[in-house]
């Protein structure tokens, strides 16, 4: 078979199987055609109003502030409150949809990244008489874009207002309550408004930002967290107050005020830490109960004596109980995809209308499972359809790790016994046992980062186990040691619920451009003839941008810390670098010095803390593995072996012809793999892309842009493996081997297609999918990254050259 035919075959059954899993384990559970239900008795209240206050954590609207008082004014004399618990991802859509559709997120949406249902949803919206929201661009459209009819109105303000480096947030707020107060202003004289405002069955939805984008900005810890608090609580008093004036105190207004998820003390969310899935809930108004005075009340937690709060009685909730709460509230049907159950005691109604609304919501949530079964029955063949009589779930995810060792300590065992059988050398169990536990720390490293230092403490040993330290300069061999025990710290390092260390960052840029200077005076010393002088141009200009990136980094921050904003010039410098790449001559060693050069001044501007050293520390690990590389390959007797200091990348020719695969070169594949997870895993995991520090993109943007940030976070993830696969393309031509020998084992990706899971917490789906993913994309992937090095290690990109004029 044609090889390039042998290639596209390969990937495409790959692409095929990275598909499968979404077709089979992730359809969606959303079903349709339910009869709506509702109660027929007459609702407590006319209208609605919802106060969703992002990023709102509830300890810190509950605890009192500096002064002994309570930051809620609302709390004490008008309405019931408790925590409402989400559920992970704590995220703004799946937080909302939870509130006001009342299920959790669609398993099926990750298809679209969890940006847009894949299938329509019922909401309370929906249901209403008329809607009206006010906030972010983000969030509202999302509700009306599925709604029946025309009676889901939506105001945002521009995308661009939502901006990490503003000098307060809190406007967003401002420009929320400055235009519910415009609305109803204005509905004085316009009478079409102003009757739709009297229907009943009404929701005012008010969307409040601010306090997210400051929690992320300044911590919620920071001042600038606590004042935005303050003003929301002002703001929604003069709101509540407002709208009880234009209906006349009628009481017939009932008020909701919570939050779609928590925060981090470092300014995070998407996990599932307390902070980040207790969130506030207070109600009052029409139908509501007072607050309830109570002598003693026990929960788990000590919040209530922190609080101040033991004698008012605490009602918590799941998030999406608050969607048939606000239903039974306002007289509409539940919502029709709700798995939400109504939380009775924040109600002030007749014994009569909470037994109905129990059994309306009760009637809903089996008219779910109704249309399901029904489903499931005319596409089941009869004799085979049979209830389930015992629905439990059985996980033991510390066996799996069991399971996980003793399969390959069974494969060393193995190994084992056919080497001694066959009377090999001991240096043969070396280069046959060292791939298992390479292979098993790589494996293992997807669920604990740890297993990677492991890992690198091994290899630190491993010029000595083999006793290529003999062969090989004993420098490189101590060099290789030392910096395998420096890389082995930073899977040990955090990497959510770390705050910005930017003179860190700052030094790792010192660092390289003092490494830099050696590495040019290394070069100006040596005696290549075949070296342009002109051509250490370029690294003057790399250096520069690497100075002028560090520059560029620690001016950023300190402008957002005084709260002047990103200077335009340092986001002009910052474009502009991502934009230029420039690379030196071809020959070996200074082509791959150049690509770190190039791609650090990148690297440099992502970061806000330690992992700003780890393209430095990555990259000197690289250096001395081409060395040893080359030093090992006497070991199966090829005397000819390139001279490093003048290898030429484009003069290099395909002579594997005379060079069969050895055992070694099964090693170098296995220490490829284990560099290029180490590379992802090394400064990062799922959890940390989930909850990135927005931080990390200020040098180029503030404004909340999902899409552009998630392309720099991406690429900030690249940079580490770009640099592990110019140093394996630089192993493979040094050693005589070409690429296409090299065989990708895809056990692991089998692997873990049986751990991926359609149940549980986002973040345990998100992370079983990602991983599978990971896997399963590692032979695409590596394909891709092989072209990419090629291409930087063979193609010139550099600066015009001038013509030399010579004399007759």
């Amino acid at each position: 078979m044609d090889i390039p035919v042998f290639i596209l075959a390969g990937l495409l059954v790959h692409c095929v199987f990275l598909v499968s899993i979404f077709d089979i384990y992730f359809s969606s559970p959303l079903v349709h055609g339910m009869t709506p239900q509702q109660t027929s008795l007459p609702p407590p209240a006319k209208r609605l109003v919802l106060f969703v206050a992002d990023g709102l954590r509830a300890d810190s609207l509950y605890e009192l502030d500096s002064n002994g008082t309570a930051r809620a004014s609302v709390l004490e004399n008008n309405g019931s409150w408790g925590i409402s618990h989400t559920r992970v991802p704590t995220e703004s859509r799946p937080g909302h949809v939870a509130l006001i559709a009342g299920f959790y997120e669609d398993v099926s949406a990750v298809a679209k990244g969890w940006k847009e249902n894949p299938v329509e949803f019922d909401s309370v919206f929906n249901e209403s008489k008329y809607t009206w929201s006010w906030g972010s661009p983000d969030i509202l459209p999302m509700f009306a874009k599925g709604a029946t009819g025309d009676h889901v109105y939506t105001f945002c303000y521009a995308a661009e207002s939502e901006d990490f480096g503003a000098e307060d947030a809190a406007k967003l707020d401002m420009w929320v309550f400055d235009h519910v107060k415009s609305f109803f202003n204005s509905s004085r004289n316009n009478q079409t408004l102003f009757s739709a405002l009297n229907e009943e069955k009404v929701v005012l939805f008010l969307h409040l930002l601010g306090i997210d984008t400051n929690g992320h900005a300044h911590r919620p810890n920071s001042r600038e967290y606590q004042e935005n608090i303050k003003q929301v609580d002002e703001g929604v008093k003069e709101i509540a107050s407002l709208i009880d004036n234009f209906y006349g105190n009628d009481g017939k207004t009932a008020f909701i005020l919570t939050s779609d998820h928590g925060m981090t003390d470092w300014g995070s969310h998407g996990a599932g830490h307390p902070s980040e899935t207790l969130t506030p809930l207070i109600v009052w108004g029409a139908g509501v109960n007072y607050p309830q005075k109570v002598t003693t009340q026990f929960f788990e937690d000590n919040f209530l004596k922190e609080w101040k709060l033991e004698n008012l009685k605490r009602l918590d909730v799941n998030q999406a109980d608050i969607a048939p709460l606000m239903a039974s509230l306002i007289g509409v049907p539940f919502p029709l995809n709700s798995v939400g159950t109504l939380p009775l005691e924040y109600l002030n109604t007749s014994a009569l209308f909470k037994a109905e609304s129990m059994f309306t919501n009760a009637v809903q949530i089996l008219e779910q499972f109704k249309v399901k079964m029904s489903q499931k029955k005319e596409t089941t063949l009869s004799i085979l359809f049979t209830p389930f009589n015992e629905l439990q779930q059985y996980i033991q995810s510390l066996k799996k790790s069991t399971v996980l060792f003793y399969g390959f300590a069974s494969a060393g065992m193995i190994i084992t016994f056919f080497l001694l059988i066959q009377t090999c050398p001991w240096t043969y169990y070396i280069y046959c046992l060292l791939p298992v536990p390479v292979w098993y720390a790589v494996v293992f490293s997807f669920f604990y980062r740890s297993a990677l230092t492991v890992g690198l403490l091994v290899f630190a040993g491993w010029p000595v186990i083999t006793q290529l330290w003999i062969q090989a300069k004993v420098l490189y061999s101590l060099i290789w040691t030392l910096l395998c025990v420096l890389l082995a710290i930073f899977p040990l390092m955090p990497v959510v619920g770390r705050e910005p260390n930017i003179p860190l960052v700052i030094a790792a840029g010192l660092l390289t451009i003092l490494i830099s200077f050696f590495s040019l005076a290394s070069l100006c010393k040596s005696e290549n003839k075949y070296r342009d002088n002109e051509d250490l141009k370029v690294y003057f200009y790399q250096i520069f941008s690497v100075a002028l990136s560090t520059y560029v980094v620690g001016s950023t921050h300190n402008s957002l810390k005084i709260k002047q904003g990103l200077p335009v010039m340092n986001q002009i410098i910052s474009w502009m670098t991502l934009a230029l790449l420039l690379l030196s001559p071809t020959f070996l060693f200074e082509r791959l010095f150049s690509i770190l050069l190039s791609l650090m001044s990148t690297y440099l501007l992502l970061s806000t803390g330690y992992e700003a050293l780890f393209p430095l520390a990555l990259f000197g690990l690289m250096f001395v593995w081409i060395n040893m590389e080359q030093e090992a390959l006497q070991h199966y007797g090829l005397s000819l072996k390139p001279k490093l200091a003048v290898f030429n990348f484009t003069c290099t020719m395909d002579i594997t012809q005379f060079r069969q695969l050895h055992l070694d070169d099964v090693r170098r594949s296995f220490f490829f793999v284990f560099f290029i997870v180490t590379a992802f895993f090394g400064t990062g995991n799922i959890a940390s892309i989930n909850s990135f520090d927005p931080a990390s993109v200020y040098c180029f943007l503030t404004v909340f842009s999902p899409f552009m940030m998630g392309g720099l976070l991406l690429l900030k993830v690249a940079i580490p493996f770009v640099l592990v696969s110019c140093a394996f393309e630089a192993v493979q031509v040094t050693t005589q081997l070409s690429s296409k020998r090299y065989i990708t084992c895809c056990i692991s990706a089998l692997h873990f297609f049986f751990l991926v899971k359609d149940y549980g917490s986002w973040l345990d789906i998100g992370t079983s999918i990602s991983h599978y993913v990971l896997v399963m994309s590692l032979t695409i992937f590596m394909m891709v990254m092989n072209g990419l090095a090629q291409l930087l290690t063979t193609r010139r990109l550099g600066l015009p050259r001038r013509n030399k004029h010579h004399s007759m």
